[in-house]
C-alpha cells in the first residue's frame, strides 16, 4: 500500500476506509470485515457516526496484527473543551476497543476547538494517539490553530472530488505541513458524477470504473482518501487502484470539472454553523 509521511514522521496509507452513513451496526462490522479482507488497512470513522462500537468488532475479529492498522476517530461539537475531549477520546478508545489510536481528528472547527487541542496534546505526547489533526478547517482557522499551539495538525480532512477540488487549499496545507484528506470523494454521487461525459470516457480509456478514475486521480494528487461503500465488489474495486497511472493530460483534463466550491454545505453560513452546532449524537 502506497503511503504519505506525516509532519511527525508517522506513515499513513493514501486509500482508507470510511463508515460515514453506516449506522446500522450489522452492516457496518460486515463492511468494515469485508474491507479488511481485501487489503484496507485505514479504517475511518468519529463519535458522531454512531459506530465505533461496530468498527472495533470488526477489527477484533479481523486477527490482523494492531500495527498494521491505522485507525481514525474523530470528536464531535458537543465534546469540544479541553475537560470534555479527554472524557470523549476514552469513550471512544473503549467502543473501538483499542489501546491508542493512529489519528484523532477535531470533526469540526466550531465550540471550544482549542480546550479540545490542548487536550489532544496531551494525548499524544503521553502516546495514546500516534498523531493528531482536524477536519472542516478553512485555511484561516487552521493557521490561527498553527500560531497559537505547539502541535501543527498532521492532516485536515475536508471535502475534496473532481468538482471540488481544493487545489489551493492543498498547496496552503502543504506549505504547512498538513496532510489533506479527502472525504466525500465521490460527492455522494450529486452532480451526476458517475454518468459524467469526461469521467465515463476515461474510465472506458483505461478499462477502469468511474470510481477507480477519481480514486485513482485524487492518489496522484498525493490526496489521502477513505472511500466508502457497504457493497462486497465496490470496496474490493475501490482497492484496486494502483495498477494504472493517469496520464498528465487526463490528469490536467479532470481538473476542468472543478467549481471551486462545496456541494454539501459553507462552513462559513451561519445558519450551518448553527445547525451543525446543535447536531447531537447519542452516547
Amino acid at each position: 500500500m502506497q503511503k504519505v509521511r506525516l509532519n511527525n514522521g508517522i506513515e499513513m496509507p493514501v486509500l482508507g476506509f470510511g463508515v460515514y452513513q453506516i449506522p446500522d451496526p450489522e452492516e457496518c462490522e460486515r463492511c468494515v470485515l469485508e474491507a479488511m479482507q481485501a487489503g484496507y488497512r485505514m479504517i475511518d470513522t468519529a463519535a458522531a457516526y454512531t459506530n465505533e462500537e461496530a468498527v472495533g468488532r470488526a477489527v477484533k475479529r479481523s486477527g490482523i496484527h494492531r500495527e498494521e492498522l491505522f485507525i481514525i476517530t474523530k470528536l464531535w461539537i458537543q465534546d469540544q473543551g479541553y475537560e470534555k475531549a479527554g472524557k470523549a477520546f476514552q469513550k471512544s478508545l473503549d467502543k473501538l476497543q483499542l489501546d491508542y489510536l493512529d489519528l484523532y481528528l477535531i470533526h469540526q472547527p466550531f465550540g471550544d476547538y482549542y480546550g479540545s487541542w490542548r487536550a489532544m496534546e496531551e494525548l499524544y505526547k503521553e502516546g495514546r494517539v500516534k498523531a493528531i489533526g482536524v477536519s472542516n478547517f478553512y485555511p484561516d482557522r487552521l493557521i490561527d490553530l498553527i500560531m497559537n499551539n505547539e502541535v501543527v495538525p498532521a492532516v485536515n480532512q475536508i471535502e475534496t472530488h473532481p468538482f471540488n477540488q481544493q487545489i489551493e487549499t492543498q498547496k496552503f496545507l502543504a506549505d504547512n505541513g498538513v496532510q489533506i484528506q479527502s472525504w466525500g470523494p465521490f460527492a455522494e454521487g450529486k452532480n451526476q458524477m458517475f454518468s459524467n461525459e469526461l469521467l465515463v470516457s476515461l474510465a472506458k480509456k483505461y478499462n477502469k470504473s468511474v470510481a477507480q478514475i477519481i480514486l485513482r486521480w485524487l492518489t496522484q494528487r498525493n490526496v489521502v482518501v477513505i472511500p466508502k461503500s457497504v457493497n462486497k465488489d465496490r470496496i474490493t474495486e475501490n482497492f484496486n487502484v494502483f495498477d494504472f497511472r493517469l496520464n498528465d493530460e487526463d490528469m490536467e483534463a479532470i481538473r476542468s470539472l472543478d467549481t471551486g466550491a462545496s456541494i454539501f454545505l459553507d462552513h462559513r453560513d451561519p445558519e450551518i454553523v448553527k445547525w451543525l452546532g446543535s447536531v447531537r449524537y447519542d452516547i
